[in-house]
């Protein structure tokens, strides 16, 4: 009789030589980089000098337009240069928090999305996830343990192949 092992997922030969490829390209990169809302301010001030730097380095930022790290990647981008910044909103700009809804309104490469505005938050979230995951080559992602909707756009980008970082926060 024989015995059957089972192994880990390991990551196929190709998924890895993919992702190496990625991580050495010199040109500039497309970045999603998406997050909780409830991000602490000292966390929300490292996301800003991450996006800030990710800019400064001649790459394009893609993210939503959410309160925490949303915010504070649209903050450090437009510091470093708008035109590489592009935000999709899961639904129009009138169903955006007050408070992020006077920064939204200065971005150039902006896109709403009126036609989720009769769908909930969460399943208009989880559209607007894949199509930012669908323009990007390497999501960042910052998420807490619980945070369904992140950590299902991780999966999903992995999925399809994409360079994921995620970071915890709990």
């Amino acid at each position: 009789m024989t015995q059957s092992i089972n192994l880990p997922n390991l990551p196929k030969i190709d998924d890895f030589l993919q992702e190496l490829a990625t991580i050495q390209q010199k040109s500039s990169k497309r970045y999603a980089v998406l997050g909780s809302r409830h991000v602490p301010l000292t966390h929300q001030h490292l996301i800003e000098l991450l996006s800030y730097a990710l800019v400064l380095g001649g790459n394009s930022v893609i993210t939503s337009g959410a309160i925490g790290t949303n915010l504070a990647i649209i903050r450090g981008a437009m510091r470093a240069n708008p035109d590489l910044l592009t935000v999709i909103l899961p639904q129009s700009l009138d169903r955006q928090p007050p408070e992020s809804r006077e920064q939204l309104e200065n971005i150039m490469h902006l896109i709403e999305h009126s036609e989720n505005d009769e769908m909930s938050l969460a399943d208009a979230s989880t559209l607007c996830n894949q199509e930012i995951i669908s323009k990007c080559q390497h999501l960042i992602c910052f998420a807490y343990h619980d945070s369904y909707t992140l950590l299902t756009t991780c999966q999903d980008a992995e999925e399809q192949r994409k360079v994921v970082t995620l970071f915890y926060l709990d």
